[in-house]
């Protein structure tokens, strides 16, 4: 028997839109006041993601508007880009939303002529029993070189504004290919990953 309500524990519009595109009904509680870490370098960007994921989904979880909505299943997410650090074997560079236009600069010529990766943890909170489960998504990106005009141009547009990496993959850049991996990862949800583990609690069908 299918959970009567799927809560998505994010305001970030792709991924609402994304989420309604499944063709499933669900409500948004935003994960309000969750510091999300977000260290510089990371040995373990996969498990950063999780616990970010994780730490959405439990604060929503444990909310009155939430529980008034039992049963149901949240779902957190949170997505990063991120580089390997030619220093550091096994190290990589984190790359959250930019801070201003001269952040968004220096990821993008970062990330200029390399192959980077897209990783998105995924976390979901059954309600009332407080069951959880946690999983993350990754797919790997090419970035042409880009010369400084191109990125300038990138820049004016605006696009940059609240996306890890300074990029949306969903805006439909000509200098942007994915090697391996899912569309829907980069643009924020992990579709596939999220119907997996939504069959394990028991919501596997299209609502």
């Amino acid at each position: 028997m299918g959970l009567k309500t799927l809560i998505l524990a994010s305001q970030s519009p792709r991924r609402r839109s994304l989420l309604a595109e499944s063709g499933r009904a669900f409500c948004v509680i935003p994960a309000e006041g969750v510091a999300e870490e977000s260290p510089r370098e990371s040995d373990q960007p996969a498990a950063l993601a999780v616990r970010n994921a994780l730490a959405k989904a439990r604060a929503v979880s444990r909310s009155a508007e939430a529980l008034k909505l039992a049963p149901a299943a949240v779902i957190g997410c949170d997505t990063i880009a991120c580089v390997p650090v030619p220093e550091r074997s096994g190290a990589y560079e984190i790359l959250g939303k930019p801070l201003d236009r001269d952040d968004a600069r220096r990821m993008l010529s970062l990330l200029s002529g390399s192959e980077h990766f897209v990783i998105s943890g995924l976390a979901l909170v059954d309600l009332p029993s407080g069951r959880e489960r946690t999983a993350f998504e990754t797919t790997t990106l090419v970035m042409d070189r880009l010369d400084p005009e191109t990125i300038e141009i990138y820049l004016e547009s605006g696009a940059w504004r609240g996306k890890a990496g300074a990029f949306g993959y969903q805006d439909g850049i000509e200098w942007l290919r994915i090697k391996s991996g899912t569309p829907s990862n980069v643009v924020g949800l992990p579709m596939e990953l999220l119907d997996r583990m939504l069959d394990e609690f028991g919501m596997g069908e299209t609502r």
